[in-house]
């Protein structure tokens, strides 16, 4: 305690200090802080399941036809659900969005469609009811039955304990309330809150829709004692067995078929997690700048204590008492620090949700909690054990006659001592280079990225989503709605499609041209392929390459058109002559069903601003018009969300079972899918600007001291004659040295950074020179300024204020 006391005594006699040091380890652990609860949250925290490891996720990828995860079909379910001896449980579930509510009051909500054994699988117990039986999923359009969410049993329900039986209506269709779930309940990201049996019509499990997998997924649970590399192995056996006498074989195993068993939490994040993982390296690189200028400045501060130690040692204080002494000091000031680092943790998680954390994968789950608080402050103390142990060596290693005969803080302290300041300051440097050209990296990687034409004009285009009930036809309702928008003052055009680029659903199905076979060694490719209506093209800014657009009238023709894109047509016709071809979509090559390409339209990047040319996309008519989610796209002269009220209006008015939602502007959902680069890019210019200045005060600080310890030499040497400029160009010239070795070590650091970052950049390569170049000079300038300050003060010296107080 005595010591304690001691501590705080000192600190407070140093308010500049303690406020420099406090300052320093609240930005750093906060920072760190931030981001790992981030990464807790999305990679590390385990799914709120039993034994959640056991979950995995089965999907059917075709990486030679350009698909990568095709997820499962219904005959994949049904053809494995209890032939995999590796699996307790198997089920699947699909994704929806669809009209709930009375007439003329109806709100599109998010559901999930799941196969019976959906909740088993997970290990859920519901908290009133059941879950789905076999006969209810047999059903053709399951119009019976739902399970809720505990938030919309309270919210919309309030609470009724008595509403098992209760009727809601789900797409014009009354369904008998049979369950509702745990309050703490959510699937991955989902934010579905009512569950209905999935559609499994008989005429959708035949082997000829193996490979229809579309947006249905595919979970199960494994058995204790099984593995993954079990699993893997008996889903392959079990494809070979059911593919024998399938025509279609050859050409899967041409397009390089497999189904692979991956842990569900693991696949779920794997989109993010480089990149968040690169976000934590940079934070932990910014924590070690922080703790190295920390040191440098303890260092300093201790040998200006230098004689105090020596005396207290020569009267008695034992090596362990110096130690436990510096380690007091040090870990008090960074658990004191590290309190200050929570709110600072706290208030970066705000800011990570207001940059769009909470839209990646699991990123509702981020919080600040108890168990983060309780890890930043064990972190705060064992920075401080680390940040004490250089300290501790310093005081134990100073000579103490020495220091006794020191008459003040000007005495020389050791070579060791200086190279180890000087070692520390080249380490800061260097660090801060490699953060500081990361940083220019993502910002140059989200340039380019910005820079890539979507396609189309996303300019005052407003979008929104909303489903056309299993009872209704959609085109006629289709028609209304987009003749009534048009009639809408400042409307341009307006159009209808199945989804719009950049939803985040960019499933790809089979579109093959009359006759088409593959050259030997390649695959038939998966193309994109939506129905339109309407003034699609005109409305989303699509440029017209050859022929003509689709119209609503093509959706009440009985000829078959289409229109596909310059990206499909230059695949299949590469020297021209697209139009008038023919093409089937999907394997069901009747004649009658073929389609008549009247139109070539510009390629538009549908996934992601970043996915590369050539992934082809064919617009077809509406066809398949029941109950099907339809976007609405609409040009307008005014802002884009000034109409979305209106658009609400008119959906309404066009059936008064409808409702839309998901209303976004183009640009909007441009943004929204550049989160993932966008806020990486951010963080790590805010963090290299932090590394930036503290490199810049420790750098300060170091030479600052060396001009105050060396006044004394310095008035001895301009006595005997030397110039103030030569005095200067001393000091300048080892800060210099100090920077070119950062800078070296700086250059190699940025080097293995950029190849650890080309995973998450975009045309950007490994070593960039005008990035390398633009860092050394803002490194250079930052800290030229850093050393011309003290080299200066040296210059204005007095030799005989120095002599006389010596």
């Amino acid at each position: 305690m005595k010591d304690l006391k001691f501590a705080l005594r000192q600190l407070r006699k140093s308010p500049g200090f303690t406020v420099t040091a406090l300052a320093t380890v609240a930005i750093c652990l906060g920072a760190n802080l931030a981001i790992f609860a981030v990464i807790n949250s999305i990679l590390l925290r385990p799914l709120p399941f039993p034994q959640s490891d056991r979950l995995v996720t089965i999907f059917n990828t075709y990486p030679k036809a350009g698909v990568e995860n095709d997820g499962s079909s219904l005959t994949n379910y049904y053809e494995r659900r209890d032939n995999i001896p590796a699996f307790s449980s198997l089920s699947i579930f699909r994704d929806f969005s669809e009209v709930v509510g009375e007439t003329g009051a109806a709100e599109q909500t998010e559901i999930m469609r799941v196969s019976p054994d959906f909740f088993a699988t997970l290990g859920v117990n519901l908290a009133m009811g059941r879950s789905f039986t076999e006969e209810e999923a047999a059903v053709a359009e399951n119009n019976g039955v739902v399970i809720l969410t505990d938030a919309y049993w309270r919210q919309r329900l309030n609470s009724d304990r008595n509403v098992l039986g209760r009727d809601i209506r789900v797409n014009t269709m009354p369904r008998k309330i049979v369950g509702v779930l745990p309050p703490d309940f959510r699937f991955l990201s989902s934010e579905a809150r009512l569950f209905l049996p999935i559609r499994s019509r008989l005429e959708e499990r035949t082997p000829q829709q193996r490979h229809s997998g579309g947006g249905t997924h595919m979970i199960a649970r494994l058995k204790p004692g099984a593995t993954m590399a079990e699993a893997q192995s008996q889903i392959d056996a079990h494809n070979a067995a059911v593919d024998e006498d399938n025509p279609e074989a050859k050409m899967m195993t041409e397009a390089g078929f497999r189904s692979l068993v991956r842990p569900l939490h693991a696949e779920h994040v794997r989109s993010i997690r480089p990149t968040l993982l690169l976000m934590q390296a940079g934070v932990f690189f910014l924590l070690l700048i922080g703790a190295v200028n920390l040191v440098n400045l303890l260092l300093i501060r201790a040998s200006g204590r230098a004689k105090e130690m020596a005396i207290r040692r020569s009267m008695g204080a034992s090596r362990a008492h110096v130690v436990r002494q510096v380690m007091i000091e040090t870990v008090l000031l960074t658990f004191v620090g590290g309190l200050l680092g929570l709110a600072v943790g706290a208030w970066g998680i705000r800011l990570l949700e207001i940059l769009g954390a909470d839209r990646l994968p699991l990123g509702a789950h981020i919080a600040f909690d108890g168990w983060l608080a309780f890890t930043g402050l064990v972190g705060a103390v064992v920075l401080g054990i680390v940040i004490a142990v250089p300290i501790a060596w310093f005081n134990l290693s100073t000579h103490l006659a020495h220091a006794l005969q020191s008459e003040s803080r000007t005495g020389t302290i050791s070579r060791a001592a200086q190279r180890l300041r000087h070692g520390f300051i080249v380490a800061q440097i260097a660090l801060a280079f490699v953060l500081l050209a990361g940083a220019a990296l993502l910002g140059l990687s989200l340039k380019k990225v910005m820079a890539v034409s979507p396609g189309f004009r996303a300019d005052h285009v407003l979008t929104g989503e909303f489903t056309v009930p299993f009872a209704y036809d959609a085109r006629p309702i289709l028609d209304r709605l987009l003749e009534a928008i048009g009639q809408q003052p400042g409307v341009g055009a307006a159009g209808a499609i199945t989804n719009v680029p950049l939803s985040g659903e960019s499933g790809k199905s089979e579109v093959i041209p009359k006759g088409y076979v593959p050259p030997a060694g390649e695959s038939l490719h998966g193309h994109y392929s939506y129905q339109v209506t309407g003034d699609y093209f005109t409305a989303l800014g699509i440029p017209l390459r050859e022929g003509r657009f689709l119209t609503s009238a093509d959706s009440h023709r009985a000829d078959r058109v289409c229109v596909v894109d310059e990206d499909f047509a230059r695949r299949y016709w590469p020297n021209g002559g697209a139009l008038g071809q023919r093409v089937f979509q999907g394997s069901d090559s009747d004649d009658a069903k073929l389609f008549t390409i009247v139109g070539v339209v510009g390629a538009v990047k549908q996934a992601e601003l970043t996915e590369p040319q050539g992934q082809g996309a064919a617009y077809l008519p509406f066809m398949d018009s029941d109950g099907i989610n339809i976007f609405v796209v609409t040009r307008t002269r005014q802002r884009p969300e000034a109409f979305a009220e209106t658009l609400r209006k008119l959906v309404r008015a066009a059936n008064p079972d409808l409702a839309i939602d998901n209303l976004r502007s183009m640009e909007t959902r441009i943004a929204e899918s550049l989160i993932a680069r966008r806020s990486p890019a951010m963080l790590a210019g805010i963090f290299a600007g932090v590394a930036l200045l503290l490199a810049a005060i420790g750098t300060y600080g170091v030479l600052s001291y060396a001009v105050a310890q060396r006044q004394r030499e310095i008035g001895i040497r301009m006595a005997l004659g030397a110039q103030r400029s030569q005095i200067g160009t001393q000091f300048l010239s080892l800060g210099m040295r100090l920077l070119a070795a950062g800078t070296i070590l700086g250059l190699i650091g940025a080097w293995l950074a950029g190849r650890a970052m080309q995973s998450v950049l975009f045309d950007v390569p490994t070593l960039h020179l005008g990035t390398l170049f633009g860092t050394a000079l803002v490194m250079s300038a930052v800290s030229l300024v850093a050393c011309l300050i003290p080299a200066r003060r040296a210059t204005k010296v007095d030799p005989m204020i120095a002599l006389r107080a010596e």
